[in-house]
This record gives structure tokens, C-alpha cells and sequence, in this order.
């Protein structure tokens, strides 16, 4: 049985200091946790460069935010007496029409990366449904974007048709690799911190997205499906078509910064997605449900670049994922749906990291 430990300042009724809500296995990595978020659907959080700020996205209707909308936090205000749970202690960084996605800072920290369709629909897109099926939809309409941390947006990155998201930086502060259709596939590009330059960097059918650079900037990691039978080729296809994807099968890769020399981490099977590297460049987090009967049971787990010594990290609630290490190697952040008392909420939390 797992033993769950908590410990709170409560003042009037919300949690604004340190929250521990770690399981015995979840300790030999976790000194602590503090949540962040409290309500809604809060994911993707990323750090900044010092790793005192974070950018993330929310979807939460008592913020009268129907769908994901890009928000800045800086961490300093953990220690004031906030109520977490309301949204006018975050900073909006995107306008709040359309929908959004995948934010990330850039070099300078004073500017935000973002994905949005809010150029070209005022109101939230349809979310698609397939019976029977897990879809994830690849909306045509977004293209990446640059905000400063009061939301002004000051330059478009992308304007092609077809879906340009999942933009991530290079701690070398040179280039962006992102996700684009605009070739027919779903494939990795890398482009020039100014957006010039756009390089399609894997040619592989089927799904290749949530990529991130290592440490150095030298390699780069990503959750990529690879449909191989005539009746799994025939379904990618069909799905594609329809702007989506199913993310039901999807594993590790690698590959340098350029595209060479990709290679397979892992072979788990189900979904193997949301990977990050640790500070080291050695190991890779990321969260998999292959452990789990149920389907629905996301932990994550760490692996070496070669794809030994998988270990797990967290255990507690049913969904763990979009781990990020700040550049010290000091904090994890990452979102669950651990303390959600009994709600669908995902929220954002922090853990000071053992090595």
C-alpha cells in the first residue's frame, strides 16, 4: 500500500506553501513537492533558462478560459500569500482567441514561443471525436508565434498551410524545432531562431512531435508512432486526412540536431511520450503507460540514452507527464492529477530532485 504524505499552510481554504504529496518509491527522488495550480487543466509547463520563471498552458472555465490559453508564472511568488487558484495571479501571455498550444521561452527569457490559431478563428476550434478511438487533432490553423511576458505578440514565426506547433528551443539559443504537415507527414523540422531556414529533419511515416534539445544542443529527443502494417499504414493515413492522430503506440527516439544518426530508446510498447533529457545528457525522462492493465495509468519513468536502466518515478494518481528538469538539475516539474479530490483537474507541481 502506498502512503501518501501531506503537509500544508492552509489559509483560507487554498494551499499556498510547501505540499508533499509523495509516495514512499517517489522519495528516493523527490526531496519535496509544491503545487502550483489549483483547478482546471494546467500542462506543459516549461522553465526558463534560470529556472525561476515557467510558462505553461491552462484550459479552465471558472478563468472563463474554454480552451488551452498560454499563461507566465514567476516562481518568486510562491512565497506571497496568493490564491493559487485564481487567475489574476498569473501573467496571460497569448490573446485569448482561438486555441493554443506548446509554449516555451526564448534565449533572452523576456520573450515566450507559442503555437496558436488565434489569427485566424476568434472562438475555440471543435474538439474532434472518433468512436472507439483516441485522437489527438493536429489543427491546420496554428502557426508559432513570439509574445513578451505582457502578451503583446511580436512576430510570427510560421505561415504556412498545415500544422506548425510543438516548438521548443535550443539551449544554444540558435534554432527551434517544431512539428509540421507542411511536407505531407508529420514530421520534425528545425528552423533558425528567427524563423529562416526551415529544415526537415525526418522522413519516416508517421508521427514524430514533442521533440526537445539536449542539454548541449547537439541531440534531440522525441515521441514518434511508427505504423508498419498494410492495416496500420491504411488508419495513420486515413487519419492524417483528417487533421489527427492517434497516440495510442508511440516511442522514444533520438537523433543529432540535424536528423543523423536516429535511433530507437525504447521498445515498451502502448504510449512512450513527453520526453525530456535530465541535465547530464545521459538519461531521458518521459511518461508511459506500458506498465499499466488499465490503459489509462501515466507514470513517469527514466531511462539511459541507450535504452538501459529504465527506472520509475512516480506512483501516485493515474497521470504523470510533460516532465521538465530546470537547468540546474534542482527541480522537476511536471503535471498530475495527484490532490485533484476526486476531479478531472491536472495541475502543475515542483519537486526538488535527488539524483
Amino acid at each position: 500500500m502506498i502512503r501518501t504524505f501531506f503537509s500544508a499552510i492552509i489559509l483560507t481554504g487554498t494551499i499556498y506553501a510547501q505540499s508533499n504529496l509523495i509516495s514512499e518509491q517517489e522519495k528516493k527522488h523527490f526531496k519535496s513537492l509544491t503545487q502550483i495550480t489549483f483547478g482546471g487543466d494546467n500542462a506543459e509547463a516549461y522553465f526558463d533558462k534560470t529556472g525561476n520563471k515557467i510558462t505553461f498552458q491552462v484550459t479552465n472555465k471558472n478563468w472563463n478560459v474554454p480552451c488551452d490559453q498560454i499563461f507566465y508564472f514567476d516562481l518568486k511568488n510562491l512565497k506571497k500569500k496568493l490564491d493559487l487558484s485564481k487567475k489574476e495571479n498569473f501573467q496571460m501571455i497569448s490573446t485569448g482567441k482561438g486555441r493554443t498550444t506548446c509554449s516555451y521561452f526564448m534565449p533572452d527569457g523576456k520573450h515566450i514561443l507559442f503555437a496558436s490559431t488565434h489569427h485566424k478563428m476568434d472562438s475555440c476550434p471543435s474538439v474532434p471525436h472518433i468512436k472507439g478511438k483516441y485522437v489527438w487533432p493536429l489543427y491546420p490553423e496554428y502557426d508559432i508565434f513570439v509574445a513578451d511576458l505582457n502578451g503583446k505578440i511580436v512576430k510570427q514565426l510560421t505561415n504556412t498551410d498545415g500544422y506548425d506547433a510543438e516548438a521548443t528551443v535550443s539551449p544554444k539559443g540558435d534554432k527551434i524545432v517544431f512539428t509540421s504537415t507542411r511536407s505531407g507527414d508529420i514530421e520534425l523540422w528545425v528552423m533558425n531562431i528567427d524563423g529562416t531556414n526551415p529544415v526537415q529533419i525526418t522522413h519516416e511515416l508517421g508521427y514524430d512531435g514533442g521533440a526537445f534539445f539536449s542539454p548541449d544542443g547537439s541531440k534531440i529527443v522525441f515521441r514518434a508512432s511508427r505504423p508498419k502494417t498494410e492495416e496500420e499504414i491504411k488508419e495513420y493515413k486515413e487519419l492524417l486526412a483528417q487533421n489527427l492522430v492517434a497516440p495510442t503506440n508511440m516511442e522514444i527516439f533520438i537523433c543529432d540536431a540535424d536528423g543523423k544518426n536516429l535511433r530507437q530508446v525504447t521498445n515498451l510498447g502502448k504510449a512512450n511520450w513527453a520526453p525530456f533529457f535530465h541535465p547530464s545528457g545521459k538519461k531521458i525522462i518521459f511518461s508511459s503507460n506500458h506498465h499499466s492493465q488499465r490503459g489509462f495509468d501515466f507514470q513517469l519513468f527514466m531511462i539511459n540514452i541507450d535504452g538501459t536502466g529504465l527506472e520509475q518515478i512516480t506512483t501516485e494518481s493515474n497521470f504523470n507527464a510533460f516532465p521538465m528538469f530546470s537547468p540546474d538539475g534542482k527541480k522537476l516539474i511536471f503535471s498530475s492529477n495527484r490532490n485533484n479530490k476526486g476531479t478531472r483537474d491536472t495541475n502543475l507541481f515542483i519537486a526538488e530532485w535527488k539524483n
